[in-house]
């Protein structure tokens, strides 16, 4: 696991630029860095050394020296390539994963894409074509970032490398703020910086003549749900699968240690890796707390007789880390369950550099209480004619408040306008309220319609799931997972988001995935086969904590004021409403995520732009580092 920078040469850049790029991101490679440059391209590297560690430098070169490859990663299916390349005439120097991504660009091109299995980025660059080939793996498990304007080009692991370049000109991409007041975060290529870029998962981009092109060479689908498959058959394959999984995924020269909640999810991953070697699990928790997990985390643990390390965090630790955790962040995200991510990947790092995780489990195999409300909403739509659902939901909209008025109401809209992470935290309304310009508000549905369209005419938990494994799952989930452990120096792996586990859950069809009344069906029934009942069935929780509680506490209460009245507050946001927000959630009304999503947006702010603030926030994260 690694990180990296790179730019296309420009005549007025300083030398030493790609070295304070790389140290920019030291914290995802602190074990040894190195640097290529020439004519045409700058490169830079850090490295966490996990396989062959005496070996696999980057930049690393083929035969003849023609491609340079940097690469942030693991190909669990390194050897299997290797041996396809060693038939073919190539001649291996080392035994790291690295080294067949560069012979294997030079045998198969982007053909290379369709071959490999694990979690990537790479960029590799072409010196007899004078081009730049970046890719990103299947799911967006690990990052890769561009930065294009016509004239300068830039790429690397994190955007805050772009800010040591002179040519990048940091601006704030206004018109999507109402897009992350809706998602929490941006479910698209673009970012909260103008002409900054992401690669989207299963994507590859070429740069040649001060040119980029993308093309996609994967796309999760649902083209081959098979209505023939059983529970019980599909909860024997789900076991054979995780099984091979965490065997691929448990490969390293170091040890291997894993996270452990109170769910199924990583109770699985846990399990199946203690059969193949003992193995430390690592919980977060609260002391004296009903949100901590750690009960169930140990007690499990316990049980298939591993050794598990509780790690601990209080409202201090909380609060204090958000402005350094908006910076690690790169762009705003209001998780509210990242702060634990980090705390328990800071103590994890003391003791491993790898651990496994349970994401993903949740989106590939129906783990969302959402999507229970797809059964009754498909049954209204298919036996109640539209006209006449709109006619109720129009009725519904006039009366005072009853039980059943919200399913009339999102009865009459499509799944694209309805489904809850459409507007997961300000709906349109709302963001009319709170948003100082109110000119610059937009239809999040109209910004995501085209991902539901992908999966037109499937059945809603379907849609549901295929919007969330293209959104929720890289730009939330994955995106803090990797921020969070790998600015504590830590590798997670994720053995649920595999290219072979998700072949299978593209044919898995509904029946199998929920019930009217539980999810994950066939996961379950296959978890319990291996571990205790109560774990297999065990409701899910996320990641808990008590923010909501938290913020009426008076210490942290004054921060957010102080944050809502701030010059940033001011300049974007309607304080009057913000204290609205404030009051109504001390009078018991859940607005902690609204609160939460403003908060942290304006602590984003105030620590990538601080020139245009008057607030001491940044120095938590050392201002000149901005």
């Amino acid at each position: 696991m690694c990180g990296f920078v790179g730019y296309v040469n420009q005549k007025d850049v300083p030398e030493g630029t790609i070295n304070s790029m790389a140290d920019r991101i030291k914290h995802r490679g602190p074990d040894d860095e190195a640097y290529f440059s020439d004519d045409n391209v700058s490169m830079g590297f850090r490295r966490l050394s996990i396989i062959d560690l005496a070996h696999g430098r980057q930049p690393m070169f083929n035969a003849d020296q023609t491609k340079v490859l940097t690469f942030n990663g693991e190909i669990y299916n390194y050897k299997e390539i290797r041996e396809e390349l060693r038939d073919l005439g190539y001649v291996f120097k080392t035994d790291v994963d690295s080294e067949v991504l560069v012979y294997g660009y030079e045998e198969w091109g982007p053909a290379l894409l369709d071959k490999l299995r694990g979690m990537f980025a790479f960029v590799i660059y072409d010196k007899k074509n004078n081009e730049v080939f970046g890719a990103r793996d299947h799911f967006g498990i690990k990052p890769l970032y561009y930065y294009d304007d016509g004239d300068t080009f830039l790429w690397g692991s994190e955007i805050k490398a772009f800010l040591e370049h002179p040519n990048f000109n940091k601006e704030l991409n206004l018109r999507l703020l109402p897009i992350h007041l809706s998602f929490e975060f941006i479910p698209s290529r673009e970012t909260m910086f103008k002409h900054v870029y992401k690669l989207l998962p299963g994507q590859y981009f070429l740069h040649k003549n001060g040119k980029t092109e993308t093309h996609r060479y994967y796309k999760f689908n649902y083209d081959h749900i098979d209505n023939s498959q059983t529970i019980e058959g599909d909860a024997d394959k789900i076991g054979k699968l995780i099984d091979d999984s965490v065997k691929a995924h448990m490969i390293a020269d170091v040890e291997v240690g894993s996270f452990l909640s109170s769910g199924i999810d990583s109770s699985y991953v846990l399990n199946e890796a203690a059969k193949l070697k003992p193995i430390q699990s690592f919980s977060i928790g609260f002391h004296h707390s009903k949100y901590s997990e750690l009960a169930w985390s140990t007690e499990f643990a316990k049980t298939i007789n591993q050794k598990n390390t509780p790690i601990y965090m209080n409202g201090d630790d909380y609060f204090n880390f958000l402005p350094t955790m908006m910076y690690y962040m790169d762009e705003p995200l209001s998780n509210p369950a990242a702060i634990q991510l980090y705390y328990l990947s800071k103590d994890t790092s003391k003791h491993v550099k790898v651990a496994l995780s349970g994401e993903g489990a949740d989106e590939f195999f129906g783990g969302y209480n959402t999507y229970l409300e797809a059964i009754p909403f498909d049954r209204y739509q298919k036996y109640v004619p539209k006209p006449v659902r709109k006619g109720l939901a129009a009725v519904a909209k006039r009366l005072p408040r009853f039980h059943g008025k919200r399913f009339l109401v999102r009865g009459a809209q499509p799944l694209s306008e309805r489904y809850y992470r459409v507007n997961y935290v300000f709906n349109y309304d709302d963001r009319n309220r709170v948003l100082k310009d109110p000119s610059i508000n937009t239809d999040s549905g109209a910004y995501t319609k085209h991902i539901f369209d992908d999966v037109k005419g499937k059945d809603e938990m379907t849609q549901m799931e295929y919007f969330d494994i293209n959104t929720w799952l890289p730009f939330d989930i994955l995106h803090k997972a990797d921020r969070m452990s790998m600015c504590n120096s830590l590798e997670v792996r994720v053995p649920f988001v595999d290219k072979e586990v998700a072949k299978f859950a593209e044919t898995m069809p509904v029946k199998t995935r929920i019930t009217p009344d539980e999810t994950k069906i066939a996961l379950r029934t296959s978890a319990e086969r291996e571990m205790p009942k109560k774990t297999a069935l065990k409701e899910k929780l996320g990641f808990p904590s008590p923010i909501a509680s938290w913020i009426n506490d008076p210490k942290y209460h004054e921060r957010i004021v102080n944050a809502f009245h701030s010059d940033t507050g001011k300049k974007f946001f309607n304080t009057n409403e913000l204290d609205r927000l404030l009051k109504e959630h001390a009078e018991g009304k859940s607005n902690m995520q609204k609160i939460f999503t403003i908060y942290t947006f304006i602590l984003w702010y105030q620590v990538y732009f601080p020139e245009d603030t008057t607030e001491n926030t940044v120095s938590l994260v050392h201002r000149t580092q901005i």
